[in-house]
């Protein structure tokens, strides 16, 4: 059978280039050792246990989960430590309890009393369990906001005193940095993240309770950050692929973005100098969080584009209407051709897709599938 190019592949489909993909890894791997802080790849982006598996070489195979369905998969892909990094409620915690009985150490998350006695109940049934508290460090989203940390000492010392209960640490993300733009402002949050979770750290030592894990991180901090003292690992997540979100707040380069949209040209509107392509909102997703950086971009920008910014500049279910800053040379995209759309924010992109078709640059530019890996969705 012969391989198959990127012209032989239905559209829309998600490809990935191996070669940028790699080149990522490395250069957080190697980041992370020489702070001497853990690595704890956040997989939600990538949800595929052969990208999971390329994130953790040469580390010691911890990960971060988002659902308990990628906690099952990763799991059954040999995972052993996975942080399951959304707050748990009380109907999660059978779920829980099943895989650590399969020997996966699946931790939990909270910053509530009502759920820290609900883990301690069920800590006292027979079930095992480890949790870390969630701090807010300045995103506003989940987490006991630092530095009044109310509760705290609270929820700790249930944990810390339940049978079958191990209090793991704390943990915190610094979903702020995305608002920033200059690697001196993402810096500047990644130590407003170091101080809140060292404090909150602290605050636990003090009061006798153990707190062996701090647990930090985003993909602009742990890029930007210049002190991580104090902080044991670090959770980046989108780094594996970037996407124009990350370009365009400085947390990589332009030819760092390993994920892609492919599509077909379906039809061409020369009165409103627009191109309509079979990748709409749902190939796509409608996450514009890049565009108070750059608004041309839109819903993506086409790669190798025959005219100056073009992009995705609006879409509906299944189509995406590309536009451009001057007149578009139709006769270079005949309907029927392809073309890459490079995505805003890649983990919302690859959700509406099962598979990656992987590429290669640095082999033929990229044409040839060489390998597919598969990806799990839901929750």
């Amino acid at each position: 059978m012969a391989s198959q190019t990127l012209d032989d592949l239905p559209t829309p489909a998600l490809i990935l280039d191996r070669a940028i993909l790699r080149r990522n890894l490395k250069r957080m791997s190697e980041r992370l050792k020489h702070a001497g802080v853990m690595l704890r790849p956040h997989v939600k982006t990538a949800k595929s246990i052969e990208i999971g598996r390329m994130a953790v070489e040469g580390h010691d195979g911890r990960i971060t989960v988002s659902t308990l369905a990628e906690a099952r998969y990763f799991a059954q892909g040999g995972f052993t430590d996975i942080l399951y990094a959304v707050g748990v409620v009380p109907s999660k915690l059978a779920a829980v309890s099943a895989l650590r009985r399969q020997g996966v150490n699946l931790r939990v998350v909270t910053d509530n009393l009502a759920v820290a006695r609900a883990i301690a109940d069920a800590g006292r049934d027979g079930d095992t369990f480890s949790v870390l508290i969630e701090i807010d460090s300045g995103a506003g989203r989940a987490g006991l906001p630092f530095p009044k940390l109310a509760g705290l000492l609270d929820i700790a010392r249930v944990l810390h005193e339940a049978s079958g209960v191990e209090l793991a640490g704390v943990m915190t993300h610094a979903g702020h940095s995305y608002h920033e733009n200059t690697p001196d402002g993402i810096a500047v949050v990644a130590e407003q993240e170091r101080r809140a979770i060292v404090g909150a750290a602290d605050r636990l030592r003090a009061a006798g309770i153990p707190c062996p894990i701090v647990s930090a991180g985003s993909t602009p901090t742990a890029v930007h950050s210049r002190d991580f003292t104090g902080i044991t690992e670090m959770r980046p997540g989108v780094y594996v692929f970037n996407d124009l979100d990350q370009e365009f707040i400085g947390a990589c380069g332009a030819g760092d973005l390993a994920l892609s949209v492919l599509a077909s040209v379906i039809g061409h509107y020369p009165h409103r100098n627009q191109v309509l392509v079979d990748a709409g909102a749902l190939a796509l997703s409608k996450d514009i969080s890049a565009q108070e950086f750059k608004p041309q971009v839109g819903f993506g920008t086409i790669v190798d584009a025959p005219a100056r910014d073009m992009a995705v500049v609006a879409c509906s279910q299944e189509h995406g209407f590309v536009g451009a800053d001057e007149p578009i040379p139709f006769g270079n995209l005949p309907v029927g051709a392809r073309v890459r759309i490079l995505p805003n924010h890649a983990c919302i992109t690859a959700a509406a897709y099962d598979r990656y078709f992987v590429v290669d640059s640095e082999l033929d530019g990229g044409r040839s599938v060489v390998a597919t890996y598969d990806r799990i969705n839901g929750w």
